[in-house]
């Protein structure tokens, strides 16, 4: 496995929306181990493939919860409901926190690394990670529709 270099705000790459994975091989599957190990090594819960330069739609996501790692190939979230406001970060946008609104409960289907359908219901942490990732396949960063930001500790 490899660490990999974590794109910054500011860089083009992290502003265009996402093109599906056409195949899931050994290359896509190195690089879903690669970005498991960045995301790890940086502290972070989840880390979309645009932020290590790779316009695919392809996320890896760890809340440290009964799930453990998850890997989304072409995610899609069919389903949102509810509201909830709280604060996010993000390792594309280092030191900086923002108030964000997301859905209370998401539903979304992705393919994982055997290339079969999968459902997953969400709350809490893990759905405003979802959400959070999946942004990013659209070329959005949390910092464009935060309702406030902030330097510093994210409490």
């Amino acid at each position: 496995m490899a660490l990999l270099e974590v794109l910054k705000a500011g860089n083009p790459v992290l502003k265009q929306v996402s093109v599906p994975v056409e195949r899931v091989d050994k290359k896509l599957k190195k690089l879903m181990d690669d970005m498991a190990e960045t995301m790890y090594e940086n502290d972070g819960v989840g880390l979309a493939a645009p932020q290590i330069g790779q316009n695919i739609r392809l996320v890896v996501i760890d809340c440290q919860d009964e799930h453990g790692l998850l890997e989304l190939i072409n995610p899609v979230i069919t389903f949102k409901e509810g509201e909830v406001v709280d604060t996010e970060g993000c390792l594309s946008v280092p030191d900086i926190y923002g108030e964000v609104t997301r859905a209370a409960k998401v539903k979304v289907e992705f393919m994982n690394r055997r290339g079969k359908r999968q459902h997953l219901t969400a709350t809490g942490l893990l759905a405003r990670c979802i959400q959070h990732e999946l942004d990013h396949l659209e070329g959005q960063l949390f910092i464009d529709i935060a309702t406030s930001v902030h330097r510093g500790n994210q409490s």
